[in-house]
């Protein structure tokens, strides 16, 4: 598929309250169908970005991603974000998804954790991750904090041609948001979208917002209103994209190197 159309859905996240965000995260994806081939909800879309883990967390059976699945048949995208995840020995995860509707289901656990909010005294760090094949398209997930990381990220050999952050960035750091995500599509050579929330949350930080869709060479594409509820969609070209990479081939001047 040569053109992929990716939404951004920045949005106010209740605190606390699955329910509340589920009905209106429903709410705004419905807006989008037939309009939209990925569609991407912010961090901790369900919760916020809570460090009260243990009684939020969910396996990937149970409501959230039984939700993700329903909404991505229902409205015939598929569907990105992250939630706070449990496993069976109850070890925590900040869990990455990418729901398809056909019901396949991909899962990326963050891997640097945010210390300075004491997620790493709650949360287990991933390390591993993959590159998901929707469309024609080589799409990476990765999860706020995970942005300030490039070797973490870095595209070996053009592995994946859409790079995917979910955040809760607040609105102190607004302009390293910004920054990382234009570096990381330059440096990358792909298209990068990222999406942060708006409002406030349960511990007084505030959230702008800035979502964007970024192209290779580090122009936007869309940038959401601060401070504003919005939806966005731009098509991607993958032909574009290739062309690009084969005009500027910076990525096979690339160093060699291997994550420990």
């Amino acid at each position: 598929m040569k053109e992929l159309r990716v939404s951004c859905v920045q949005s106010s996240i209740e605190w606390e309250d699955k329910l509340r965000n589920l009905t209106h995260f429903y709410s705004l994806i419905s807006q989008l169908k037939g309009k939209s081939d990925v569609v991407v909800l912010p961090e901790t879309f369900t919760t916020g970005f809570s460090m009260k883990a243990s009684h939020l967390a969910e396996t990937i059976e149970e409501d959230t991603i039984k939700t993700i699945k329903s909404w991505a048949q229902e409205f015939g995208f598929a569907i990105a974000g992250s939630f706070i995840s449990k496993e069976d020995n109850n070890t925590l995860y900040n869990k990455a998804f990418f729901v398809t509707p056909e019901g396949d289901t991909y899962f990326y656990n963050k891997r640097h954790l945010f210390r300075m909010g004491e997620e790493n005294k709650v949360f287990s760090p991933g390390d591993t991750y993959s590159i998901i094949n929707y469309k024609g398209w080589n799409i990476r997930l990765i999860v706020c904090y995970d942005l300030r990381f490039p070797v973490w990220i870095r595209n070996k050999n053009n592995e994946y041609d859409l790079l995917i952050c979910v955040a809760n960035w607040p609105k102190a750091r607004a302009k390293v948001w910004s920054s990382l995500l234009v570096a990381r599509a330059i440096e990358n050579l792909c298209y990068v979208c990222g999406v942060n929330r708006v409002g406030e949350d349960g511990n007084g930080l505030k959230y702008q917002g800035d979502s964007l869709i970024i192209d290779y060479k580090g122009n936007a594409l869309a940038e959401a209103i601060n401070d504003e509820e919005s939806l966005l969609t731009v098509s991607v070209n993958k032909d574009k994209l290739n062309d690009f990479r084969e005009k500027f081939p910076a990525w096979k001047d690339a160093d060699d190197f291997t994550v420990l």
